[in-house]
């Protein structure tokens, strides 16, 4: 046992735990109402499922970078009841902590495994995986969900025992979204930002920038930011001037 402030003994993985949850704060705007979930109504339901106890305690969500999938197991994380506990685990960003991280996560209610091509190949945090995912199994109470851009069969795991246990739960696919949801997703990212983005606009920067979701609120993030320091309202000329296109 480690000893912590005061003489007070802490388990190493409970403090463990509490590093992990102070270092990885969630967004407060990834809920599931600030979602655009388009053709995506299956996942809709069986993520609301999952996270009030009634649904697959195993679930694997695949799709493209930028399509919503770290958004929604934040969601998912902040969804559970407030007498729970939630843990939202980005790999991309873990590295540095090492797969003992993921050491004791079954005491979770719920688990959100974030972009598991991180370590794609990484024996070490493979075998971590693979073993985190035979005691969330066992113990028949915590629910884990793990994304990655790729279905199970075709994920670059060196562990193929461990692309085996990303089929045993249900299996998903986060559709992109089509062009008139995007522009919608927009316009409401604007709308709670407090300014209006003309539907133009909107088209313009999916015809002339990145088609990514993500890319595209950041990019409007940033236009926001260059409109208050220039007192301008996001315009189409406005933006050419501001991008450089």
């Amino acid at each position: 046992m480690d000893v912590g402030k005061k003489g007070i003994h802490v388990e190493p993985t409970r403090q463990m735990n509490r590093q992990l949850a102070l270092a990885i704060q969630l967004n407060d705007e990834a809920t599931f109402a600030d979602f655009c979930w388009g053709g995506n109504a299956l996942l809709q339901q069986q993520l609301h499922h999952a996270t009030d106890g009634s649904g697959e305690r195993l679930m694997y969500l695949w799709g493209p970078s930028g399509s919503g999938k770290s958004h929604l197991l934040q969601a998912c994380c902040q969804a559970i009841g407030s007498n729970q506990s939630a843990m939202y685990l980005p790999l991309q960003t873990l590295n540095e902590w090492g797969p003992e991280a993921i050491d004791g996560l079954e005491e979770q209610t719920l688990i959100g495994i974030d972009d598991i091509d991180a370590i794609a190949r990484v024996p070490s945090w493979e075998e971590a995986l693979f073993h985190l995912y035979n005691r969330v199994r066992d113990n028949e109470r915590t629910t884990l969900i793990i994304t990655g851009k790729l279905p199970p069969a075709q994920m670059p795991l060196a562990l193929a025992d461990l692309r085996s246990r990303l089929s045993w739960g249900l299996v998903l696919q986060l559709n992109e979204l089509g062009d008139n949801d995007k522009i919608s997703t927009l316009k409401s990212r604007a709308n709670k930002r407090g300014f209006e983005l003309p539907t133009s606009v909107a088209q313009f920067l999916l015809n002339r920038c990145s088609r990514n979701m993500h890319d595209l609120q950041d990019l409007l993030d940033s236009l926001d930011k260059a409109s208050l320091m220039a007192q301008r309202k996001i315009t189409i000329p406005f933006v050419k001037h501001t991008l450089g296109i």
